[in-house]
């Protein structure tokens, strides 16, 4: 089956129904994919046979198409690169069930038993929208943090004058492995596709916490993750990051609090350029640039070289 036009899902395989031990039948799982089909296939294997998966192929790769046929999962290929948030939202659309969502990166791994304690974390309380368990990286055992303070106008000047870390503030989770309670969705809606990669699951959680609803980090369960996994040029996914960051602070504080925002994320990279070594102090000196040119500018302008790049190439290929 070829490739879909924009728009026009193909689906390939339908999940099966759950058979394996310790797995909540009311649990679908959804990945969004890109590239990377050995990472995924190690997730898809950890995950189990028991959970019904449903993959959203971001690349239209041969490669993650038949690791999905493999492991029975139901495979989407949406034709295009629409973006991670929208990719959740076909996966949403097209899953078998109606109940409880786990997102799992394709560079994350969990077990059914550890999908299952989670299942019980989440519905031991009515008012929370999501839990995500302890995460570390599968080759050092290094813990990755799952918790964050959603950004705000005044968490980036705490960040800046140090005392981000000491002062207790509302937290999203990542989204790297992030079990959604069912009425959750419903009442939150699904991801909102502007933003393309990074802050989706924060602005979903946001819209979360503003009706009344909670999150919690497990730290009882474990879970691995090796961060970045398909993630490509690392001064590339900067730019991603930050321009999501600043598409969520103009898009829930409002112009004047992007500006207050920028003014502290800008102050806070002065002085770590000033006074941390070596690469520390050159990441630092690099975001003051970045922010001092707008994150958002510096995406518009990478994407324009790249679309421009792909002409010239295809003009050359053409022989025109």
């Amino acid at each position: 089956m070829g490739t879909a036009a924009a728009g026009q899902p193909v689906t390939v395989g339908h999940p099966g129904p759950p058979t394996g031990a310790g797995v909540d039948a009311g649990v679908d799982a959804v990945v969004v994919a890109f590239g990377a089909a050995d990472l995924l296939d190690e997730c898809l294997r950890v995950l189990g046979p028991g959970i019904p998966v449903t993959v959203v192929d971001n690349s239209s790769d041969p490669e993650v198409r038949e690791v999905v046929g493999r492991h029975r999962g139901g495979y989407i290929d949406p034709g295009s690169n629409r973006g991670f948030a929208a990719g959740v939202n076909i996966g949403l659309a097209h899953r078998p069930g109606t109940g409880d969502v786990l997102l799992l990166n394709p560079d994350a791994s969990i077990t059914p038993d550890a999908v299952a304690e989670l299942s019980q974390l989440l519905h031991s309380s009515d008012d929370l929208a999501c839990v995500a368990p302890a995460q570390v990286d599968p080759d050092t055992g290094e813990a990755a943090r799952v918790d964050w303070p959603f950004p705000t106008p005044a968490q980036a000047w705490l960040d800046a004058l140090g005392l981000g870390r000491r002062l207790r503030r509302p937290t999203f989770l990542i989204g790297s492995i992030l079990l959604i309670r069912a009425e959750a969705l419903v009442d939150v809606g699904r991801f909102d596709e502007h933003f393309f990669l990074y802050a989706e699951e924060t602005d979903w959680q946001r819209r979360a916490h503003e009706l009344g609803w909670g999150t919690r980090l497990c730290p009882e369960v474990v879970a691995t993750h090796v961060g970045a996994g398909t993630g490509g040029d690392r001064s590339e996914r900067e730019i991603h990051f930050h321009a999501s960051n600043e598409r969520y602070v103009r898009k829930h504080d409002g112009p004047v609090g992007w500006a207050i925002f920028r003014a502290g994320v800008m102050a806070g990279a002065a002085v770590r350029a000033l006074v941390l070594p070596g690469e520390r102090g050159r990441e630092a000196a690099a975001r003051f640039r970045l922010y001092l040119h707008g994150p958002l500018r510096s995406e518009a302008e990478r994407s324009g070289a790249e679309r421009s790049g792909a002409d010239r190439s295809g003009a050359d290929r053409s022989g025109a």
